[in-house]
């Protein structure tokens, strides 16, 4: 007998045979066994997953003896007659060679006679949708309402191409793609059963290059046993088929995700030396970034076609960037392979995709620079690096006391001063005016009393050594003074302070906790304090930064700090103002200058001035073209989509530059 290529020898002949189509497999053996048959199924999938020896299989047990059966002989003479296609009663017709309306008309033809062995005479056709329109409308009866003894089977890779009134009056059924872990296991037993000592990263590497298709990982086992003989390692399925490692990709994929820009552009060249086809090589890169994209969301998945040794290092690597990290490197890696297909300098835009693609990494987008405004911290900012993100945590306040000489004494002090840490030069209370050593020890709220402020150097050092246990060591007197004061301080100390000097200390917490909202802070006032309420106004021209600051994390951090500095509930009201003055910078609370506010200025003044407002027109006139005369933008920056959202975000004009 002559030689026969793995793909046919172990073709399936039962339906245990059927690898990764258990979803298949599992409805027709049920609508066998539940006597369920239709008329006609349409197998759809990719090139060598199984359509034709599902049908062939599916009609073995639809003719088997004792009628449509499971448990058939796959070793019976019709079975056999079946699997060679030497059955009269079984037809395999090519959709691509028997696609005109004279075949398909002589199919109907032939349809009204009756099987002459089997119990149904069964009509497959591959490649189903080469049929010209013609010829699928003249099937259409037919297909509807077919003789009792009559079942087709149509098998296509491209559905979309069948007309919809066909796939209507059949049972549709979808073979996947066969998982890489699979295809490798049954190469490996292919293997065991010829001989062939294979190496499972070989296995996984053919599996890799057959893309779900057994038929092709098959194919390509032959060819590497008549290449290598009885022994096949991966170096082995990298030279022939010009595959790289999945190793090489991983390498890869970390030098750009560590900002390697030199080890990255080395590994492009490496391969391209080594002659393998860079086209595939992109491919398979962008395969591994969707792949830690897909760890980043569900773990098991994302490991599923993948070696031990290559799962651990993408499950190392998906905590290196965050999911906008990647997508931004997937969408540049997209954009160079399809330039790559119609480059002839492939290598080139190769590199440029590469070094690109590190510089995404180390990019702020817009929506970071929001999302910071929006939580009044710059930690957002630093994304590329999510490392040093809890380097935020320790607050500032603890670490200014650590230089006191007493190692119980900082605890109590830190925790003391961290209501308010604004100036320390009007400090003492009128509770602790008579001691003026502890007023000098505690320096939250400030009033003007009588008291001077003398406060020893050394007094201040033995003031807080009792209060860390109340064993009174070297100096017993003071302590019952100092935990007995700060109660009645806490009732009056709102009242204690000036409006200016609560709005100065609440303006200094801010700079120094949330830097990003002072600038909203700058344009504000305080206008009054009733009972444990602030009223703070914002010019009309404002309404961004009040709108900003009442937001639910900033005003819940505001009325927190105003609760350090007067001691009680306080609740935050911000209101607008039309009799407060607007600020000389731009509603955007960034600083800058802005061009029209000089222009504007003189209109009112101009308005009770009758006479003067025709000078004021002409010394408007010559201005117009100042603006005009600095540089013009370019139109798709207007219709750029993050300078809109930009706009839209800070209600901000854009202004040329001078």
């Amino acid at each position: 007998m002559s030689y026969q290529v793995f793909a046919r020898k172990y073709r399936p002949k039962t339906f245990a045979d059927v690898l990764g189509q258990e979803h298949v497999v599992r409805t027709l053996r049920n609508a066998i066994a539940q006597q369920r048959l239709a008329h006609a199924y349409l197998f759809v999938g990719p090139r060598g997953t199984g359509k034709t020896s599902t049908a062939r299989i599916f009609a073995k047990a639809l003719c088997s003896k004792n009628g449509p059966s499971i448990d058939f002989d796959p070793e019976d003479e019709l079975s056999l007659e079946i699997a060679e296609g030497r059955c009269m009663d079984v037809l395999e017709i090519d959709g691509a060679s028997n696609n005109g309306v004279e075949q398909v008309r002589e199919l109907r033809d032939n349809v009204k006679y009756a099987p002459t062995r089997c119990r149904y005479k069964i009509y497959y056709i591959d490649e189903v949708h080469m049929l010209t329109t013609g010829a699928f409308n003249a099937l259409l009866k037919t297909l509807e309402e077919p003789p009792e003894h009559v079942k087709f089977i149509f098998a296509t890779t491209e559905p979309n191409k069948i007309l919809p009134t066909i796939i209507s009056r059949c049972q549709r059924f979808d073979l996947r793609r066969i998982p890489n872990a699979v295809i490798a296991k049954h190469l490996l037993h292919i293997a065991s059963l010829e001989n062939v000592d294979l190496d499972e990263k070989a296995a996984y590497a053919i599996g890799k290059g057959a893309e779900g298709g057994m038929r092709d990982a098959q194919s390509m086992l032959d060819q590497l046993v008549a290449f290598c003989g009885d022994k096949i390692t991966e170096q082995d399925v990298l030279d022939v088929f010009g595959f790289t490692s999945g190793e090489s990709v991983a390498a890869l994929a970390r030098h750009i995700l560590e900002s390697d820009t030199v080890s990255s552009l080395r590994a492009v060249y490496e391969q391209n030396e080594a002659g393998k086809e860079l086209g595939r090589f992109l491919a398979d890169l962008i395969q591994h970034f969707r792949t830690l994209l897909v760890h980043q969301a569900d773990p098991e998945a994302a490991t599923e076609d993948l070696s031990p040794e290559l799962s651990q290092e993408v499950a190392a690597q998906a905590e290196m960037a965050t999911t906008e990290q990647l997508l931004r490197v997937v969408d540049g890696l997209a954009d160079v392979d399809a330039r790559m297909r119609w480059a002839s300098n492939k290598r080139l835009h190769f590199e440029l995709g590469v070094i690109a693609a590190v510089q995404s990494l180390n990019e702020v987008a817009i929506s970071d620079v929001i999302a910071a405004l929006d939580s009044g911290s710059a930690e957002g900012l630093s994304r590329p690096q999510p490392a040093p993100r809890p380097q935020s945590a320790p607050p500032p306040i603890r670490r200014a006391a650590e230089p006191l000489k007493p190692s119980a004494a900082p605890a109590v002090i830190a925790e003391r001063p961290q209501p308010a840490p604004a100036p320390a030069a009007r400090v003492p209370e009128p509770v602790l005016a008579p001691a003026e050593p502890v007023a000098k020890a505690a320096p939250p709220p400030a009033e003007p009393t009588p008291a001077p402020t003398p406060a020893p150097a050394p007094v201040v050092a033995r003031a807080p050594e009792p209060e860390p246990k109340p064993t009174p060591a070297p100096v017993p007197a003071p302590a019952p003074v100092v935990r007995e004061a700060p109660a009645p301080a806490a009732v009056s100390e709102a009242p204690a302070l000036s409006e200016e000097e609560v709005w100065k200390r609440l303006v200094a917490i801010v700079q120094e906790r949330r830097p990003l909202i002072i600038s909203w802070m700058h344009s504000a006032t305080l206008m009054s304090i009733t009972r444990n309420v602030l009223k703070v106004g914002f010019p009309t021209s404002e309404g961004f930064a009040r709108d900003s600051l009442m937001r639910p994390a900033q005003i819940n951090f505001l009325e927190s700090a105003a609760q350090e500095i007067l001691g009680q509930s306080v609740k935050i009201e911000f209101v607008l103002d039309p009799s407060l003055k607007a600020p000389e910078f731009s509603e955007m609370g960034l600083g800058l200058m802005d061009d029209p506010p000089p222009v504007a200025e003189p209109k009112p003044e101009a308005k009770p001035a009758p006479k003067a407002e025709a000078p004021k027109a002409e010394a408007a006139k010559p201005a117009e073209p100042a603006a005009s005369a600095g540089p013009q933008l370019p139109d798709d920056f207007y219709q750029d989509p993050l300078i809109q959202q930009a706009m839209v975000k800070f209600k901000a004009k854009l202004v040329p530059a001078n």
